[in-house]
């Protein structure tokens, strides 16, 4: 006997399909939804799920409102898993700054930041070991994606839709972490730094707005980069006398970002820079096609 419309398999997967959509089309207030996805996370990282805990990670990083502190530390376990450790280190010292002693994950946060930062130690002494000349400051960031990341997989990790504008976000995420205080001892992370920087897109420029606080006022400074016929490698180095690191021009080799200093979050803000300078002279040359010859 056929089966009838109702009972057919084809009729069953429509009915399926439908459910999940009319499901995904109620939207929870932004509040339930940040404990749902925190509730997600949480069981894909016991679960040593690292795809799911990633895409959950991103998700949230989408939504309006405050993410528990715990987000922190997830994140920085999915970085580390990913080989990321300038985000990786960032993000646990994100959640021990906000947790403090009292946070459930403080003691496994120390941990991990020292793992990281014994294993980068490890791989810088591998790199002088294996060279018999060490290059001299300042250096010169390599211009691939950031962290080594692939553009598909920065797009990925930062739901972004272009490799473009994955690059901005990780770009302007390593800034807002690593501006420069006066006061090394204390840093507060509701205390914005007494140097930071904002980079946004400007049809094929870039505008870097430098914010200074001085005496409690915010002082902006803007200035525009053309990215047309410079390198895109860019260099940077660290003055350890001045606990300070630099972000060079590409124009003219002069200070563009001054910097706390944290050499990994220098090196990664010059090569991502760089990538996002030769992502945008790409995009420029596919445009400007050849005019059609009478």
């Amino acid at each position: 006997m056929a089966a009838t419309p109702f009972k057919s398999p084809g009729y069953r997967a429509l009915v399926v399909c439908a459910l999940l959509y009319a499901g995904s089309a109620v939207a929870l207030p932004a509040e339930h939804e940040i404990r749902r996805l925190m509730l997600a996370t949480e069981q894909a990282l016991a679960a040593e799920n690292w795809d799911d805990a990633s895409e959950y990670l991103g998700r949230l990083q989408q939504l309006d409102g405050e993410r528990p502190v715990d987000f922190y530390f997830y994140r920085g376990r999915v970085m580390q898993k990913s080989d990321l450790l300038n985000e990786a280190q960032a993000s646990l010292e994100m959640y021990v700054t906000r947790a403090g002693k009292e946070g459930q994950y403080y003691k496994q946060s120390l941990e991990r930041i020292t793992e990281i930062e014994k294993l980068r130690k490890d791989r810088a002494l591998a790199v002088v070991t294996n060279n018999s000349a060490v290059p001299l400051q300042p250096l010169v960031a390599t211009i691939e994606a950031a962290e080594g990341q692939s553009p598909a997989d920065l797009k990925k990790l930062y739901l972004a839709d272009s490799e473009e504008q994955a690059l901005l976000i990780h770009l302007n995420s390593v800034l807002q972490l690593s501006g420069w205080r006066e006061d090394k001892a204390i840093v507060q992370l509701d205390q914005p730094a007494d140097i930071r920087y904002q980079v946004e897109k400007r049809n094929s420029s870039l505008l870097i707005q430098q914010i200074t606080r001085q005496q409690g006022a915010m002082l902006r400074k803007s200035q525009q980069i053309d990215v047309y016929g410079i390198s895109p490698l860019v260099k940077w180095d660290c003055e350890p006398s001045l606990a300070t690191c630099w972000v060079y021009d590409p124009r003219d080799g002069s200070r563009l970002f001054q910097l706390g200093a944290n050499q990994g979050q220098a090196e990664d803000i010059a090569r991502t820079l760089g990538r996002l300078i030769r992502n945008l002279q790409a995009a420029g040359k596919q445009v400007a096609l050849p005019p059609v010859s009478g």
